[in-house]
């Protein structure tokens, strides 16, 4: 189930390959969706989710799998923390530049690292560039 920065579910946003999971499948609802054993923090949403929303776990024996809390607001958002900006570039155009860091979110592995526009980092994240 797809989650990143502070989103409501069933509102499309930016693109994400942030995941928050797994989750045991129940039962296939439809030829494009499955309902999901979701944690009692998630009792109020919906537990039926499209193919497209949901991503193949491939297990590996020596993977524990962390159930770490998380908050979910009653507005049905979730707040993700960010850890450290791990690098700072600039995307050059014709009559300007557009700055740009890689931020490294909590709880997630240095491959998982995304660019984020450095304007909207300073807004919501300011201690990071303090």
């Amino acid at each position: 189930m797809p989650m990143r920065g502070v989103r409501l579910f069933g509102v499309s946003g930016k693109l994400s390959h942030h995941f928050v999971g797994p989750f045991e499948i129940l039962e296939r609802v439809g030829p494009l969706a499955y309902q999901l054993a979701l944690p009692p923090q998630l009792a109020h949403v919906h537990d039926v989710f499209h193919v497209s929303m949901l991503h193949k776990y491939v297990t590996n024996p020596r993977h524990v799998i962390d159930y770490y809390p998380f908050v979910v607001q009653e507005d049905v958002s979730y707040t993700k923390l960010s850890a450290s900006i791990v690098d700072q570039n600039e995307k050059v155009l014709r009559n300007r530049t557009i700055p740009y860091v890689k931020i490294q979110w909590q709880r997630h592995t240095p491959e998982k690292a995304i660019w984020e526009l450095e304007e909207d980092m300073r807004r919501l994240h300011y201690q990071l560039f303090a």
